[in-house]
């Protein structure tokens, strides 16, 4: 008996050891212990990190490396990434962190769906594009982008010794990312082999103005490097010319993939039917709107286009500072010091006539409509000044996640401040934006039917311009390829303008309505500064954190 008792009792001590021994290596290394598992929000901080290091491919002769048997062999450390992340316990953590833990899963959604079907090192020639040479006006490279490239308006022209070095590295990458082109795609999708064909030509056009840059042209060594680079780009164009001729097969993802996209990775709670109905909805509306207002402006005078450089630039400082003004005066939003100029490092230019594209013809009658899109560079302003205190927030997103936000807050506000009153001094003005949502919807509608392969990415554009009143997408070509190529290549991108618009409404519309049920009023400017405190994440997560509400996650299998 006496022995049995010293048996049990060395039993215990030895499995409390165990245990305690277990913890202590836990919480000393968490993301490495086995079976891990945390309630711990600053371990969703660390996973984090290292699934972005992770997600930044290994080198091959100084290029990203998207080759086959590359992405096989670390398929297995992927899924490790995923399984600690569904280990992490959300269970009374507050909605903001918990939103933090869907941005992960929907990036590591991403790299699934991008390793599974999307495919861009495969079947999209325009990946291999390395030169940028300005910023989008969103926070990432809009449409599946290479980890190798090189942004020319981060650097400043004359180049100091670090930033010549810098570029010197940057533009090496060239050669070596357009040989392994020619292995890693395989794929058969016609229209994106096709058009992708344009952005590669237009590298070296790029390439071609920073070799001949004042301030670069007499530097030999980094001309030599840029003549290799152009080199290199064109027999890249030359290959694909000729691969081009047996490519045969669709480019869309189909209905189901491009649902599970939408849902697991953009975080919007539709389906392909659903976006659908909701463009078909906004197109109607749109045309109805504006021939309404045409009928009710019927006895005002025509709006006037600039006809002079002089006449433009004057019109473009009285149209800022009307916005800005309206902005701060009206209570929309808090105007932080750094928005007018953000805004006016953008004003545009004036355009001859018949070169203007669809934006430009409006922004030459007036271009507040299109400064209030700019809405976007106030919240580039922002993450460069001011970024989230989230780790996980604070920079961009990968694979356009915040495309909803963005581009559909952008979208938003274009008929959001026309109803607050910013055109009460310009009736006729009300007609650009409905024209503006107009072709957004016709857009975003061809793209939805290029994506099911029911019409290629030609018929798609032909619905962007049958259907964009007035006949403004039928005066220059460019940005109609320019903007359906985009959207093929981007699942969900097209359609994001009017879906992302319809998304913050709902969650004003929830917002509202959480105030008067609390018997307190609705600010506008209270729910616009919030929604900028919360940053560039997907709109069904901001409406869930302002208003406790997460009815738009429901279908979302998380």
């Amino acid at each position: 008996m006496k022995t049995t008792n010293f048996l049990l009792s060395f039993l215990l001590i030895l499995c409390i050891s165990c245990q305690t021994e277990k913890k202590e290596a836990t919480a000393a290394n968490p993301t490495k212990a086995e079976n891990f598992t945390s309630n711990d929000y600053q371990d969703l901080v660390t996973l984090f990190k290292e699934w972005r290091t992770f997600e930044n491919p290994p080198l091959r002769d100084g290029a990203p490396d998207y080759t086959a048997e590359t992405f096989e062999k670390r398929w297995p450390r992927f899924k490790e990434l995923q399984s600690k992340l569904q280990s992490i316990d959300t269970t009374n953590w507050s909605v903001e962190n918990q939103v933090d833990w869907m941005i992960v899963w929907a990036e590591m959604n991403g790299y699934d769906f991008n390793h599974r079907i999307l495919k861009p090192w495969v079947r999209d020639p325009a990946f291999y594009k390395t030169i940028w040479a300005n910023r989008s006006d969103v926070p990432a490279h809009e449409g599946p982008t290479n980890h190798g490239t090189v942004d020319l308006w981060t650097y400043s022209f004359p180049l100091s010794t670090k930033e010549r070095t810098r570029l010197l590295t940057d533009l090496k990458v060239i050669r070596p990312f357009n040989t392994q082109a020619k292995k890693n795609l395989t794929g058969n999708a016609r229209d994106l082999w096709v058009t992708g064909i344009r952005d590669i030509q237009n590298q070296s056009s790029v390439l071609t103005e920073l070799k001949n840059r004042t301030s670069v042209k007499d530097d030999s060594e980094l001309v030599s490097v840029i003549e290799d680079a152009i080199a290199s780009t064109d027999d890249l164009v030359s290959w694909l010319q000729t691969e081009s001729k047996s490519k045969t097969g669709p480019s869309g993802i189909g209905k189901d993939n491009y649902t599970w996209y939408l849902q697991n990775v953009h975080l919007v709670p539709l389906t392909w039917e659903d976006e659908v109905m909701i463009l078909k909805r906004e197109l109607a509306r749109a045309w109805t709107a504006l021939k309404l207002e045409e009928h009710r402006n019927r006895n005002l005078p025509e709006l006037v286009a600039a006809d002079s450089p002089e006449a433009y630039d004057k019109m473009a400082d009285k149209a800022a500072n009307s916005l800005m003004d309206f902005l701060d005066e009206q209570d929309i939003v808090t105007v932080k010091p750094y928005f007018e100029p953000a805004l006016r490092e953008h004003l545009g230019e004036y355009i001859p006539k018949e070169t203007r594209n669809f934006f430009a013809i409006g922004e030459h009658y007036d271009p507040r409509p299109l400064y209030s899109h700019f809405y976007h560079w106030f919240e580039l302003a922002r993450m460069d000044t001011e970024p989230h205190k989230s780790e996980i927030r604070k920079g961009p997103l990968l694979y356009n996640i915040w495309d909803s936000r963005n581009e559909g807050t952008a979208t938003a506000v274009e008929e959001m401040f026309l109803q607050a009153g910013l055109y009460d001094d310009s009736p006729r003005t009300k007609e650009i934006v409905y024209i503006m949502i107009a072709q957004r919807a016709a857009r975003g509608l061809g793209s939805l039917y290029a994506h099911a392969n029911e019409m290629t990415m030609e018929e798609a554009g032909g619905i962007h311009s049958e259907y964009t009143p007035r006949g403004w997408m039928k005066t220059e070509k460019e940005l109609l390829i320019f903007e359906q190529h985009l959207y093929l290549r981007q699942p969900g991108y097209g359609t994001s303008y009017i879906t992302g618009k319809y998304l913050l409404e709902n969650a004003l519309a929830d917002y509202a309505k959480l105030k008067e049920s609390q018997g307190e009023p609705f600010v506008i400017k209270d729910f616009f500064d919030t929604l900028n405190s919360i940053g560039s994440i997907p709109i069904s997560l901001a409406h869930w954190q302002m208003t406790g509400k997460n009815d738009d996650l429901e279908m979302i299998k998380y």
